[in-house]
């Protein structure tokens, strides 16, 4: 039965997303192509943004002292989304978007003891010095 029913999501989930393209093509015109590729365009620039930004994330996490999991969390939705959006159709879009505006917590960076002092050591070299 579990069977049975993954499998009628994983086929009627892209025929509903072709039945929706099909009449929205009919209403709209050729202007659905260009949304489709600019989705598309943003769900790949979406999934290689959080790649980028998950060892940062997971030092965010760590300084902070937040679980890990929960920062790679926030990163998976943020692929989920991605894919969601290279997936081509207005519903993966939408539940894409829907995913893109739930709020989440931010993990920031713990801030320094001391941000006005710089501890370092430096010597001036005087021009009569460089000459011998």
């Amino acid at each position: 039965m579990r069977t049975l029913l993954i499998l009628l999501i994983l086929l009627g989930f892209p025929a509903l997303e072709i039945y929706v393209l099909a009449k929205l093509a009919g209403t709209v015109g050729w202007w659905l192509l260009p949304w489709l590729l600019s989705s598309a365009m943003v769900g790949g620039w979406l999934v290689r943004e959080a790649g980028a930004m998950l060892p940062l994330r997971l030092f965010a996490a760590l300084q902070s002292g937040h679980s890990l999991s929960f920062s790679l969390l926030i990163g998976f939705r943020t692929v989920l989304a991605g894919l969601l959006l290279i997936f081509p159709g207005v519903i993966s879009d939408f539940l894409a978007l829907i995913l893109l505006l739930l709020p989440h917590p931010k993990v920031t960076m713990p801030s320094a003891a001391n941000d006005d002092a710089i501890d370092g050591e430096w010597t001036r070299v005087n021009e009569h010095d460089k000459l011998r």
